[in-house]
């Protein structure tokens, strides 16, 4: 009777901790898709959005990596009181939040988590556009850590925002982006000029960015958080990529629970049974070295390693243990080797999340930065050129 009772309750909480489906909004689609950056729905949008400010939902058109046109959300949010001309655009890429439509920023409870200096990037004037990317909240698989799928959503994203009636968002873009976003915007850099040569891309803005993406897995697949993102990880390249097979990675049972953890969004009461699962697994997911073989190789394809032409920040917080500050001072010493013009800052005593919180010292020092950028004033790298 017990044995039954428990069964019935974790069985009710397994469900209870499943995503929320999106709503009709995400499914308001045309075939043919429209050329990338079309802006093809948009709605009045109020949760969370700060006082002195109005906000959309927004569906817009985009490609996959493989050209594939594809339809992805986002969020738009600009101060009421601003009647320039011509407004800059911040577009923003988020860190992980999960696999499922349902975790989509824009469908969550909270949309604005984790972006850093909102309020003070609106007082500013600026616009902010947030995308959802591909397959979080409109269907198709999320392509997680694919570097060149999400530069394209980002782009699109502010080309879309620039067709909302009224807003003049037509300015120079900065992006910003945190953990995975941080690759979202650095892989951005990288693509503006080749796919979205109609968008001026002042910098590109990355906070404890998810960049060496071998190191990094081998860091952190023994961690609690990090078996998380390794199930992501693993079930988005196993759909991605034909030579990356799960069973050659993964065993019986940990690729049963990485399944099941990859269906599940990050935060709240969904994070606390995914961290259950995780202390069934206590040597982490992987059965196989994941940096390793047609897996490590596809890490090593999607690390920002190509230059960018546009300045670039990249904020690190020492106390960070997903990102662990010394596989960024290795990945900023590599691409400063290389040629790379580095803006980088390190920030004590901060971790992966308080790096961006409300308050963090990060605020200040990133909108002056991004106001220079509009400004057109010099970069200021300081790393070895």
């Amino acid at each position: 009777m017990f044995v039954a009772a428990a069964c019935v309750l974790v069985a009710g909480l397994w469900y209870l901790a499943r995503p929320a489906a999106p709503d009709a909004f995400y499914a308001n689609r045309r075939d043919p898709i429209p050329p990338p950056g079309t802006l093809m729905a948009s709605e009045p949008f109020t949760r969370d959005v700060p006082a002195g400010a109005q906000a959309w939902r927004v569906l817009y058109a985009t490609t996959r990596d493989d050209d594939t046109p594809a339809v992805a959300s986002g969020v738009v949010v600009a101060s009421t009181g601003s009647s320039a001309a011509s407004r800059p655009l911040v577009a923003w890429a988020h860190g992980t939040t999960g696999m499922d439509p349902g975790c989509a920023p824009s469908v969550l409870k909270h949309p604005f988590d984790n972006v850093p200096a909102l309020k003070a990037l609106l007082r500013q004037g600026w616009v902010y556009v947030a995308t959802d990317y591909v397959g979080l909240g409109t269907s198709g698989d999320h392509a997680y850590l694919i570097g060149e799928d999400a530069a394209r959503a980002v782009l699109d994203s502010a080309r879309a925002a620039r067709q909302l009636p009224g807003l003049h968002a037509d300015g120079k873009v900065t992006v910003w982006g945190h953990s995975q976003g941080g690759n979202s915007a650095l892989w951005a850099g990288m693509r503006a000029g080749g796919y979205a040569p109609d968008i001026s891309v002042a910098g590109v803005a990355a906070f404890a960015p998810a960049t060496d993406l071998r190191a990094l897995f081998e860091a952190v697949q023994g961690t609690m958080f990090g078996k998380i993102v390794s199930a992501y990880l693993a079930e988005a390249y196993a759909k991605a990529y034909p030579d990356v097979r799960l069973s050659d990675y993964l065993g019986p049972t940990s690729m049963i629970l990485a399944r099941d953890i990859a269906g599940r969004c990050v935060g709240g009461r969904a994070t606390l049974f995914s961290i259950v699962e995780t202390m069934l697994l206590p040597g982490g997911i992987f059965k196989r070295d994941p940096a390793s073989g047609p897996l490590g190789a596809r890490l090593d394809e999607n690390m920002p390693s190509a230059p960018i032409d546009v300045p670039v920040l990249i904020a690190q917080g020492v106390e960070d243990d997903l990102v662990p500050a010394r596989v960024q001072q290795a990945y900023v010493a590599q691409r400063c080797s290389a040629g790379q013009k580095i803006d980088y800052r390190q920030f004590d005593g901060r971790g992966h999340l308080s790096l961006v919180a409300d308050g963090s010292p990060l605020e200040a020092g990133l909108i002056a930065w991004t106001e220079d950028r509009f400004n057109g004033a010099p970069a200021t790298p300081n790393c070895a050129q």
